[in-house]
């Protein structure tokens, strides 16, 4: 059966942790697994880091630069020469290849959304495999994906995949960091998304000093992913054709099953692609309203506004507790809303005029979480 699965793979897989230097042996057996896994008829996206790693050992570097400048012009060096080594294995094998370099606004804004998703059918359609990095050129810190693992869920949402495959430098997900604690215990499969919330205290970090991630972030990756349907798998890296093996029922890694679709593509956009700019408390009959009557968010039901925001950015709702039940686009800007909070329409009339929405946030643009 033909499916879309994406693959991301991780600074510490590309590279020798001693040097930073390429583990070419490691990218060319990637490499073949993908061309066969596409040849077999599947839609394949990889989603490759390594950009700054590359970079650093072109310029000498020994460590990953902090400075923002200084890494995004390390980047600029890498970036060109991932993609060679890339470009030169997959046409070894007849196999088109493209680059796709994002950034965040790219999901952030609706209609750079709609055209991204566009582009990477398009390239699926005619048999090119994607190549996705984050434009660390130009990625300003505020709207930075944060890291690649983050970055590939995402994808996998955009294109409605089937699977997203987490190549990293551990064979699976474990109860303790297994490089500190004798006694931690490998995790075969997640079934349910509650279970995450247990077993993110409990993550470590990247053994390579090369990467920016760790387990706490693919943890992360795959509550995205299977929120949005996506089938997750963590596996080692310098292992790629396990991908092969798990889609053939093997049990290897660490699968999290894919959870029931919450709403439309568009919801999940909200969800998921933007950056939420504040946060409405509300009060329990308005949580129980739109968690349970699936209503709209009322002026009435919002007791605190926080941060700074306008009219159509996203913010977070939370409940009394302090914690994030939804997330949806706002009808009025943060210094309206903290004229409103609290009134009925008749009274936000009086205050601000007939031509006003009725809605703070109406269920279209609300998403639970």
């Amino acid at each position: 059966m033909s499916q879309t699965l994406v693959v991301k793979i991780g600074t510490s897989s590309l590279t020798a942790p001693d040097t930073g230097n390429l583990a070419l042996s490691t990218i060319a057996a990637l490499v073949e697994t993908l061309v066969r896994l596409q040849k077999a008829g599947n839609r394949v996206i990889l989603v490759s880091s390594g950009a700054v790693g590359v970079g650093c050992a072109r310029l000498g570097l020994t460590e990953r630069p902090r400075n923002i400048a200084l890494k995004q012009a390390v980047a600029a060096v890498g970036q060109g020469r991932l993609m060679r080594i890339y470009d030169d294995l997959f046409t070894s094998l007849q196999q088109p290849i493209a680059q796709i370099l994002l950034t965040r606004i790219d999901l952030v804004d609706r209609n750079r959304y709609v055209n991204a998703a566009n582009t990477f059918r398009e390239l699926l359609r005619l048999g090119v495999i994607p190549i996705v990095n984050e434009n660390d050129t130009v990625a300003v810190e505020e709207l930075k994906f944060g890291d690649n693992d983050t970055l590939s869920a995402l994808v996998a949402s955009v294109v409605e995949a089937d699977w997203l495959f987490i190549l990293t430098d551990v064979d699976r997900l474990y109860s303790a960091d297994p490089n500190r604690d004798p006694d931690a215990q490998p995790i075969d499969r997640v079934t349910r998304l509650e279970e995450l919330e247990k077993l993110q205290v409990q993550t470590g970090n990247s053994r390579s000093g090369w990467g920016t991630g760790g387990m706490q972030t693919k943890i992360t990756a795959a509550r995205i992913a299977t929120e949005s349907g996506v089938r997750t798998a963590i596996l080692a890296g310098r292992h790629p054709a396990n991908i092969e093996k798990i889609l053939q029922g093997e049990a290897i890694g660490t699968v999290f099953d894919p959870q029931p679709i919450a709403g439309t593509a568009r919801k999940r956009w909200i969800a998921h692609g933007l950056i939420a700019a504040g946060k409405l408390y509300i009060d329990e009959g308005a949580a129980n309203a739109i968690c349970q009557g699936g209503k709209s968010l009322l002026a009435a039901g919002i007791v605190n506004v926080e941060g700074e925001f306008q009219n159509a950015d996203a913010v977070r709702v939370c409940n009394a507790d302090g914690r994030e039940i939804a997330r949806g686009i706002v009808n009025y800007n943060s210094v309206e809303l903290q004229l409103i909070r609290g009134c009925k329409t008749e009274k936000i009339r009086d205050l601000l005029g007939d031509n006003v929405a009725d809605t703070v946030i109406h269920r279209d643009n609300l998403v639970l979480v």
